[in-house]
């Protein structure tokens, strides 16, 4: 699979990684771990309102919100919750984020599951790790699937 079948945002996360060697990947890792946005004030005090990915080994809870554009587009917006002190997991929740947030719903839909491995840390993190990425994304697409059916 080549990166133009990704939405621009995440072809250039992709882009990124891929030209990095792997400590260098890690790396790149811990800043979108650094870079991901805290739950706004509305859902901090809501943890009903976000879905444990349960797969993932740190816990990571998400949502998502639809808004609708000017234009009639609906755009999907993607919350995350991890704690600090599992920087790998909120790594990928911050390529996620960076990659997706404010994307329609086909855009989103049309990500390959196997997304995660292009981004070339499958020999430096575990698989139980690059599961839960995927899981994450798998997580993403389902609730954006059954939004944009409701949407509609």
């Amino acid at each position: 699979m080549s990166t133009y079948t990704l939405p621009t945002a995440l072809a250039e996360i992709v882009d990124d990684f891929q030209a990095l060697t792997e400590p260098d990947r890690l790396q790149l890792l811990l800043e979108f771990s650094r870079g991901l946005p805290e739950l706004p004030e509305r859902l901090k005090d809501h943890p009903e309102l976000l879905e444990q990915v349960v797969e993932c080994q740190s816990p990571l809870f998400l949502t998502i919100e639809s808004e609708k554009e000017p234009d009639g587009a609906r755009k999907y917006r993607l919350f995350f919750k991890a704690p600090q002190e599992a920087p790998t997991t909120r790594g990928f929740a911050g390529v996620l984020h960076e990659g997706l947030d404010g994307l329609t719903a086909e855009e989103i839909l049309a990500v390959p599951d196997d997304m995660p491995e292009l981004l070339g840390l499958t020999r430096a993190i575990t698989p139980l790790r690059m599961r839960g990425m995927t899981a994450m994304l798998g997580r993403i697409k389902r609730k954006v699937a059954a939004a944009s059916r409701l949407d509609h």
